[in-house]
């Protein structure tokens, strides 16, 4: 008899765990999704963790183990150069001391990731070849194991192969009882295994139960611009010092964002002074940039946690409820490492390692008063 695993999000956590728990054919796996601010949708999409200076190793380990594991997923699903591409990236400094420190850092990691590929220092002159848009570029680090993804074409793409195999997918807003029971449009519905891999909006999905989860919102903004000339596949992303990142995407498509709002709550609301401070973050690397070249304005809520940190896992008195929250901006680098560590959980009970990338999840949530 077939054991009913329902998950409930359809980012990149939930698109990932259904993508691997749909080829186990003792499973009948069934998504849910409201579709609403979902930060997967509305991500810069940027995969290269490696010379960020966070002191969380846990963070570290796991952003490392999902950008080397991007590769693989890409490959197995044949995912195109419009969703994934591996074109590297630039950090650039304007110290040469910071420069000079950034390349240390990477050279040293590399002999635990080699997944960083080639690291190379770039004057401003070699970085404006790498990236051609760039009218005032400075000198910078080159990685070429860095990449871009279009998180929304990513996990579309994972849920239509989860759908050819063993996936049921519903839209609608989905509530628990206090026992944990979940209530859906369609009515109570039963499950063997109930997946939370909603974001931001653990806390207010958990109260229901008397449970407490450490997760705020974050609002985050970003701009697409369509310009009148193209480019080719190989161009490096730039994450600049001091200003927003600046994502060439496929052939005419750039990508400025995004920004870390921490006090707007759940609103989803376009903000015209927010659109304003990211046209002039690209403008100040491409002055050739026109405010008019703007085509889309993207708006989605990341999960955060007090420690900055994500946490997944069997909530402790109720191991047929797992949860994953709390990724942030990474959401997109940690995501497919957390889903695969989720799908395997549901198969075969093992916890193995998680120590290496997660506080005890008891840490993230406490009893309702």
């Amino acid at each position: 008899m077939q054991k009913q695993v329902t998950i409930i999000g359809s980012g990149i956590v939930g698109a990932v765990t259904a993508y691997y728990l749909s080829a186990d054919p003792t499973l009948n796996v069934t998504i849910y999704d409201e579709g609403i601010g979902q930060a997967t949708k509305n991500s810069a999409g940027i995969i290269s963790p490696w010379l960020s200076k966070r002191r969380n190793q846990r963070w570290y380990e796991l952003a490392k183990a999902g950008a080397a594991f991007y590769p693989e997923i890409v490959e197995d699903t044949q995912m195109g150069y419009s969703v994934y591409q591996q074109a590297g990236t630039i950090v650039t400094r304007s110290d040469p001391a910071d420069l000079e420190e950034l390349y240390d850092l990477a050279i040293a990691r590399r002999q635990q990731a080699p997944q960083i590929g080639t690291v190379d220092k770039l004057t401003a002159a070699e970085v404006q070849e790498r990236i051609p848009l760039l009218t005032d570029p400075e000198p910078g680090i080159f990685i070429s194991g860095g990449a871009r993804v279009d998180g929304d074409k990513f996990a579309h793409n994972l849920l239509k192969y989860a759908e050819q195999r063993n996936l049921v997918r519903h839209k609608g807003k989905v509530t628990l009882g206090d026992q944990g029971q979940l209530l859906t449009p369609h009515g109570q519905q039963a499950y063997d295994t109930l997946i939370l891999a909603v974001g931001a909006w653990l806390k207010p999905l958990l109260l229901s139960m008397g449970i407490v989860a450490d997760v705020r919102p974050q609002k985050g903004q970003l701009i697409e611009l369509q310009l009148p000339e193209s480019w080719g596949d190989d161009v490096p992303v730039l994450m600049p010092e001091g200003e927003r990142d600046f994502i060439p995407f496929t052939r005419s498509k750039l990508v400025v964002g995004a920004t870390h709002e921490d006090d707007m709550g759940y609103d989803l609301q376009r903000s015209e002074l927010v659109e304003q401070d990211l046209f002039a973050s690209g403008a100040k690397l491409d002055r050739r940039l026109k405010i008019d070249q703007i085509s889309q304005i993207k708006v989605g809520t990341r999960a955060y946690t007090h420690d900055f940190a994500p946490f997944f896992g069997p909530l402790p008195d109720n191991p047929h409820i797992l949860v994953a929250s709390g990724l942030g901006s990474s959401g997109l680098t940690t995501g497919p490492m957390v889903g695969k560590l989720l799908a395997d959980y549901v198969r075969t009970g093992n916890q193995t390692d998680w120590d290496r990338y997660q506080r005890p999840i008891e840490t993230y949530l406490d009893a309702a008063d």
